[in-house]
């Protein structure tokens, strides 16, 4: 089971899922209780990297950062053949990183996250404001039409929305500080986005590799793609899990 959280591997216990308001939630026992059938846990990101790692274009690769977008941002690492966990399974939270400690309120409790900036639910809250200085009247008391969902941003972009389109945008500026940050970091072989926003890649895309061109200074060599979301990469992960458990122990483990 992949769950947008991380998880203390040892425990198999999700200890940290502020996008959902849970901590220390025990999904293990119950639903080992309810289905009689053994239950393994982890971090929806860890499960796209594993997919990554163990299908498609690029199965076999040993250093990999999978990042999905969606109402928050996770981060799953493969480096040097093995997936990063940490000592208790929470390395990776590359999305509660701070770039502004000024900035907006995240729902881990600090300022200024990666993900209250690039997310789907940071694009959906931005869709609803407007430069306070046209008007005088303070950003958030300025709203359009209200949109209930990152799909409807996509879909206003592709019919022309000049607003859903300086929205994704920025989200991509953002996404951009934040991937480079990880080459920096990491230099990985390569960068998946997981997630809608791979629906406005075409848009997207040459932004976030522009920001990473003038932000990354290490020459890494990584490249950044989209993942196709029709083939469901945290499913794949969960399947991924189970075949790393039984057939290759001692890789990505």
């Amino acid at each position: 089971m992949s769950v947008p959280g991380r998880v203390d591997y040892l425990a198999q216990r999700l200890v940290f899922a502020p996008n959902l308001g849970w901590q220390e939630v025990d999904l293990k026992n119950p639903l080992e209780s309810s289905t009689g059938l053994p239950v393994q846990i982890e971090n929806a990101a860890n499960a796209c990297a594993l997919a990554e790692v163990w299908s498609g274009p690029h199965e076999g690769m040993s250093d990999l950062v999978a990042v999905t977008v969606s109402e928050g941002i996770g981060t799953g690492i493969v480096a040097n053949g093995h997936l990063v966990r940490g000592p208790s399974g929470a390395a990776g939270e590359f999305g509660h990183v701070c770039l502004d400690p000024q900035g907006p309120k995240c729902k881990c409790g600090g300022r200024g996250c990666w993900e209250v900036y690039a997310s789907n639910a940071a694009a959906i809250r931005n869709y609803g404001r407007q430069n306070p200085d046209r008007s005088g009247k303070p950003e958030e008391e300025i709203t359009k039409d209200p949109v209930t969902s990152f799909t409807d941003i996509l879909s206003l972009a592709e019919r022309g929305d000049r607003r859903a389109g300086e929205v994704l945008e920025a989200m991509a500026r953002y996404l951009g500080f934040g991937m480079a940050m990880l080459v920096n970091g990491l230099a990985p072989s390569v960068i998946v986005v997981v997630g809608e926003v791979t629906r406005a890649w075409k848009r997207v895309g040459p932004l976030v590799e522009s920001v990473v061109r003038d932000c990354a200074r290490t020459h890494a060599a990584t490249r950044i793609v989209p993942a196709d979301d029709a083939t469901q990469p945290r499913l794949r992960g969960t399947i991924a899990l189970v075949l790393q458990k039984h057939f290759r122990p001692r890789l990505f483990a």
